[in-house]
């Protein structure tokens, strides 16, 4: 009984060490979040620690109005001190549908050139606003592809960068392949329009979510950061898996969000937000900040874990 028990912990090992190697996907346990739930508690603070991985989130910026500049130097401010190499865009990035070297000099290279000239690069996806041409555009870094995949070099991360406005079934199929064999820790996934949603303007994605949720519950994706509703919102977690929409880069639909909603975590549409992450290990810590330097949410993410059955 003792020989039985100790084969059937070894293969649970290794199960849970290959992450699903054999090509079936395992059973995730939920993320959890522990956030305040009061403006008048103390924002989690980001650990700021040697080694964890630090980015930002932006979604619909591409302005080039006063709330974008403002919001942007809000960003350097806080590279000062907390030195993140990337920012995933949720989209929108040029508002204006003209490709001009003109507008990605005012609506992109200007506002972010403190980022840009200390290293930091921006990863992007594309919005409904936003040119197909834009793939190409050098400091987006998708190197002439619509949808791709992004591995930074420190953690057990990788993100899984859609495109949820000139979606076809071969990027569904391509998802599924890079999702299933992904061994990350933490996936994320990045495409402008949310699948959960308290807007008045656009809401939930519903037949995105009939699509993609299918794919993130099996092959354990514990984040999703979207944009398109121009605000900012942090979704309770629905089936295992926290949603957050960071659409205020630039824009602002004042007042947007339904206060009805059962939906909303936490909601702020009143200023442009940001999002500052950090990973460090099976945690996710994340600060929202205005354009007046304000955080206006905080919290601890605890990555998705597999659950494997040890019974015989």
């Amino acid at each position: 009984m003792n020989t039985r028990w100790l084969v059937l912990s070894l293969i649970v090992a290794i199960l849970i060490a290959c992450g699903g190697c054999v090509g079936i996907p395992i059973e995730a346990g939920p993320a959890t979040v522990d956030a305040p739930q009061s403006v008048a508690e103390t924002p989690v603070l980001l650990p700021n620690a040697n080694g964890s991985l630090k980015f930002v989130v932006l979604g619909d910026f591409g302005t080039g109005g006063p709330g974008q500049y403002e919001l942007a130097a809000q960003m350097a401010r806080l590279h000062d001190g907390f030195k993140f190499d990337i920012v995933v865009t949720a989209g929108d990035n040029i508002y204006g549908g003209r490709e001009t070297s003109q507008e990605f000099t005012l609506k992109f290279e200007t506002p972010y050139k403190p980022l840009l000239d200390a290293g930091v690069k921006f990863y992007a996806t594309l919005g409904n606003h936003d040119a197909r041409e834009q793939r190409f555009y050098k400091l987006f870094n998708m190197n002439g592809e619509y949808y791709y995949t992004l591995k930074p070099p420190s953690g057990s991360v990788r993100f899984f960068m859609i495109d949820s406005t000139y979606r076809t079934p071969e990027e569904f199929v391509w998802l599924e392949e890079q999702l299933k064999g992904s061994n990350d820790d933490w996936k994320i996934a990045v495409f402008h329009h949310p699948l959960y949603s308290s807007g008045g303007r656009h809401g939930s994605d519903v037949r995105l979510r009939e699509t993609l949720e299918p794919l993130f519950i099996p092959y354990n994706v514990s984040v999703v950061f979207s944009g398109h509703d121009h605000f900012y919102e942090r979704i309770k977690p629905q089936r295992g898996i926290m949603y957050f929409i960071v659409g205020s880069g630039g824009q602002l639909a004042f007042g947007d969000i339904d206060k009805r909603s059962t939906l909303t975590a936490k909601g702020f549409d009143t200023d442009n937000v940001f999002l500052a992450v950090e990973i460090e290990g099976d945690k996710m810590y994340f600060n929202a900040i205005s354009r007046e330097g304000q955080v206006i949410d905080s919290g601890i993410i605890e990555r998705r874990l597999p659950v494997v059955d040890a019974a015989p």
